[in-house]
């Protein structure tokens, strides 16, 4: 396996992309006064994400494979930026949530509620640091592997 600092880059640029996203959406009211318009806001992280997958992958191929990569090149680097943003989103939602917005869960839980959307009982068990790790864990690598498998067939040249 060819040198991974492009990947590690890249991850960490994701990471701090996705911190970023909090602050904003915190800073918006997306996490309080506009927690309504939370769960579409929330969704628009896919379009910085995309694009730093390309940019990733883009730099991969410049850097690494002299401008000619193949869709395997491509395929593998992406996993990589995905396991090493699996491994770190533990420690992302850590930050997010004790840090950045340290009500946000509580604050969820009674907008659900409120909404009759969920109990108590299952907001609280939903809407809890140790849910949204294990989310992150499971959500990670299946969106990464996704954007990855699309974004290599864009990035990858003919040989």
């Amino acid at each position: 396996m060819k040198n991974i600092t492009t990947e590690i880059k890249w991850a960490l640029i994701f990471v701090a992309m996705t911190l970023s996203w909090m602050v904003f959406e915190k800073l918006a009211g997306f996490h309080d006064v506009n927690i309504e318009k939370h769960p579409v806001v929330t969704n628009l992280i896919a379009i910085p994400a995309i694009a730093i997958y390309v940019l990733a992958l883009l730099d991969k191929r410049k850097r690494d494979y002299a401008g000619v990569m193949s869709y395997k090149q491509g395929f593998i680097s992406g996993l990589i930026i995905t396991a090493i943003v699996t491994l770190l989103s533990p420690l992302t939602q850590v930050i997010t949530s004790l840090l950045i917005t340290p009500d946000y869960f509580k604050n969820v839980i009674e907008y659900t509620v409120s909404q009759g959307l969920k109990s108590r009982e299952e907001a609280e068990k939903y809407f809890s640091l140790g849910s949204y790790i294990a989310q992150g864990l499971i959500g990670a690598p299946i969106m990464g592997i996704i954007t990855t498998a699309i974004v290599a067939l864009f990035t990858r040249t003919k040989s």
